[in-house]
This record gives structure tokens, C-alpha cells and sequence, in this order.
């Protein structure tokens, strides 16, 4: 599949790569994508940010939101994520709970989520026309995967942000149409 990924794009994934490492995730997931195309310069890259998306904004975002945890979640079992942090904080001093870049080098592998984005970027490409099939998948795309996979953590960040996914989808596939 990679040998129809636009220059952009094979990089975007090699940037998910970093930042599922930077974030000392055990794999690339939706949300590292999401970061990954927020630094693109193409086309996935202008519609994020033509909606308020840029890389510092998610990252706030996903920090702010938990992170991969869902603070509304562990509320409904009794959990308050913030009396959590609080506790180690004081416990084990400022910034117990963040995670610093991974030691580690090397391949980070896809997760689930983030395999279904590729395969979602794939479907979007092979549903064009015919004649526009010898196109090749691009950053935008990839953006379109992601939105189509429904990842809680990429919903949840794109909610906290004020997002409008609607909008977003509907200028990419007009650009894609063109």
C-alpha cells in the first residue's frame, strides 16, 4: 500500500512514528497521526488548520483531555483524574504523571486504529472515479482516515477543541472531487 503514499504522506508517517515515541506510546494510533498531519504542509495539513488545527493546539488538547485516558470515563467508576495527578504531585513532586520521550529508538508499530486510517485513506482513493484512480493517497487523504475511524481519543480531542468535523470532511472531499 505505501508505494501509492504521496511524498507527504510517507512522511506524516514517519512523523506519527516520532510522536507516538515523544509520547512514550507502544504504538502509532490514530491520535499520533492526527499530530503527525497537523505539521504537514499540504493539502491534510491546510485543512486542519484552516479549522483551528494546528500542532500546539492538539497536543494542549490531548494533554488537557487526559491524554489516551478519558477523564469522564474514570469518573463513572469513581475515579477523579485530577485528585490522581494532584496526589502524585505532591507525593512525588511537579510532572510525576507526564511522560518524558521514549529512551528507545527505533520502529514504533501501527495499532489497530491507525491500520484502519491507512485502509480508510486507501478506500477513499479507490472510490474516486476511474479516471482518477491512478492518483496516489495523500495527506489529505490520511485525514480523511482518521476522521472516518472514530478513535475516542481523536473524538475527544477534536470535541475539546470545538472542532467542526463536518466542515472539515466536506472541504476534503471537495478538494478531493476537484
Amino acid at each position: 500500500m505505501f508505494e501509492r503514499f504521496a511524498h507527504e504522506a510517507r512522511r506524516a508517517v514517519v512523523v506519527a512514528q516520532e510522536e507516538a515515541r515523544d509520547l512514550r506510546a507502544g504504538r502509532i494510533e490514530p491520535v499520533h497521526l492526527l499530530l503527525a498531519l497537523t505539521r504537514d504542509p499540504g493539502r491534510g495539513g491546510a485543512a486542519l488548520r484552516s479549522v483551528g488545527l494546528d500542532h500546539a493546539a492538539v497536543r494542549d488538547a490531548l494533554a488537557r483531555s487526559g491524554g489516551p485516558l478519558d477523564a469522564d470515563a474514570l469518573a463513572a467508576v469513581g475515579i477523579d483524574l485530577e485528585q490522581v495527578r494532584a496526589a502524585a504531585e505532591s507525593a512525588f513532586g511537579p510532572g510525576a504523571l507526564e511522560r518524558g520521550p521514549l529512551e528507545r529508538t527505533g520502529h514504533v508499530p501501527f495499532g489497530d486504529g491507525a491500520k484502519k486510517v491507512l485502509e480508510g485513506a486507501l478506500r477513499h482513493v479507490l472510490a474516486q472515479p476511474r479516471r482518477r484512480r491512478d492518483r496516489v493517497i495523500d495527506t489529505g487523504h490520511l485525514v480523511l482516515g482518521v476522521l472516518a475511524v472514530a478513535d475516542p481519543v481523536v473524538e475527544r480531542v477534536l470535541r475539546h477543541l470545538g472542532t467542526d468535523v463536518v466542515r472539515l470532511r466536506q472541504g476534503l472531499d471537495r478538494a478531493s472531487a476537484a
